[in-house]
């Protein structure tokens, strides 16, 4: 489905992570979107947001999903719903673009996948932030050579899980949460964007501590028990022959571990965070006796969530496959899955998607 006339958002879901979507969305992006309705369980937080925003409507899930004036629903619900709020959407003719993982399970993204192929719909899914001028900048110096043909990559997100902070961080040791699937999107959308689809997959995995106390304001005190994995380390082949491996915790006190770093036949390359949009991104080519830093090659160094539904709504108008779309994000979770699977089973996990490298970014 094509869309001529202004592409409008309704927003499903006002927590945490929707403040930077709405500013974004509504002042650096305004020019290619306009955010017309929002809604949230508790409706007096929709109320509060569209003030500040200037956003007209407030509606019920299901008003937003079937109103005229929503081209885009943009699901910033906790991973649980994902799915639910999406299969609604693509089944009442309405594109999705959500935030991370894509669904809980892979059953539910084959079927999101399918009905939005029916539907003649599109869906999206962050991390967006491989778009931003970091992992693009990289993405740059890989294709034109800088660093030779990629054979390896590590990639490291450890930290003690998100009570001491959030302000409701039950989910995040829940089905669906965990460190791989909190954060290994970030990481492993990063990984595909750089070197392609995965081939075949080793991991291990532990639960530390049975439960988590609560540390934030909010909820302090209340305990939570754990019922995923909260240590998960990983071998990932890549179709391309390269080999990452690829650790997330929830358990680590502290690290001096790097972010990603890739590793080529002619120099290795130092990635940014790949949950933030900018830099810096280093380079040590063969031979040299130093790290040299790279300037930027594209634009969005700032924290620009919002730039992927952006991208997937510019996409729709041009006709044009959108970057951060559905088939990476069934790929990023058919991945997690497997690590978690060949945790598990102590065997190898071969991934039952795949998925096209996406097309870089323009230049700046």
């Amino acid at each position: 489905m094509s869309i001529q006339k202004p592409v409008n958002i309704g927003v499903i879901g006002v927590g945490a992570i929707s403040a930077i979507y709405l500013k974004n969305l509504t002042t650096v992006f305004s020019g290619s979107v306009a955010v017309t309705a929002l809604s949230d369980l508790a409706p007096g937080r929709a109320e509060a947001a569209a003030a500040e925003y200037g956003i007209p409507q407030v509606l019920s899930t299901d008003s937003l999903i079937q109103s005229d004036d929503v081209d885009i629903v943009l699901n910033l619900t906790t991973p649980q719903a994902h799915f639910e709020i999406a299969r609604k959407a693509v089944s009442a003719g309405k594109h999705v673009y959500g935030e991370k993982p894509l669904c809980v399970t892979r059953e539910e993204a084959a079927e999101l996948l399918m009905l939005a192929d029916e539907n003649d719909v599109r869906v999206g899914c962050s991390p967006d932030t491989v778009l931003g001028a970091g992992i693009q900048t990289c993405r740059k110096l890989i294709h034109d050579g800088w660093i030779g043909e990629p054979i390896g990559a590590t990639a490291f997100m450890l930290n003690h899980g998100h009570e001491s902070w959030h302000p409701d961080p039950a989910f995040y040791y829940k089905t669906g949460g965990g460190p791989m699937f909190d954060m290994g999107p970030y990481y492993l959308s990063a990984l595909v964007q750089l070197m392609g689809p995965a081939s075949r997959i080793s991991g291990s995995a532990r639960k530390t501590f049975d439960t988590r106390t609560v540390t934030s304001e909010a909820k302090y005190g209340e305990v939570v028990d754990v019922e995923v994995p909260t240590h998960v380390t990983a071998n990932i082949e890549f179709i391309s022959g390269a080999i990452a491996t690829v650790i997330t915790s929830f358990d680590v006190w502290g690290s001096t571990l790097p972010r990603i770093e890739i590793y080529g036949s002619e120099g290795s390359m130092v990635v940014p965070d790949p949950n933030t949009f900018g830099g810096p991104v280093q380079i040590r080519r063969k031979g040299a006796k130093e790290w040299s830093e790279i300037p930027l090659t594209h634009d969005y160094a700032e924290n620009s969530r919002g730039l992927g539904v952006v991208d997937m709504a510019e996409s729709i108008r041009e006709g044009a496959e959108h970057r951060s779309n559905a088939h990476i994000a069934a790929h990023v979770l058919d991945i997690m899955h497997g690590i978690h699977d060949a945790a598990a089973s102590g065997t190898y996990y071969t991934p039952q998607t795949t998925c096209r490298q996406p097309d870089p970014r323009p230049l700046a």
